[in-house]
């Protein structure tokens, strides 16, 4: 896993989630948590949202004109 990806996912695990860490720690108390489903929504989207900011533009030709255009994520304004 990529350190950026990494460091994505744990600032949500900790802010949407209320998770200190992502790490197994050996202890169920530690290991399992119970997380309300509007939390783990709240992730789910936030993820999906830095996936889209993080991808790259697509080129695709134009069946109207036949050029070559590029496709670019639309920012959500989250």
């Amino acid at each position: 896993m990529s350190t950026t990806r990494d460091n994505t996912l744990n600032t949500i695990a900790r802010e949407a989630l209320g998770l200190e860490t992502l790490e197994t720690r050996k202890s169920d108390s530690l290991d399992f948590h119970d997380i309300a489903v509007w939390c783990v929504k709240d992730a789910l989207e936030r993820a999906y949202e830095a996936g889209r900011a993080s991808a790259r533009p697509t080129k695709a030709v134009c069946p109207a004109c036949g050029r070559e255009i590029e496709i670019t994520p639309v920012p959500t304004g989250r």
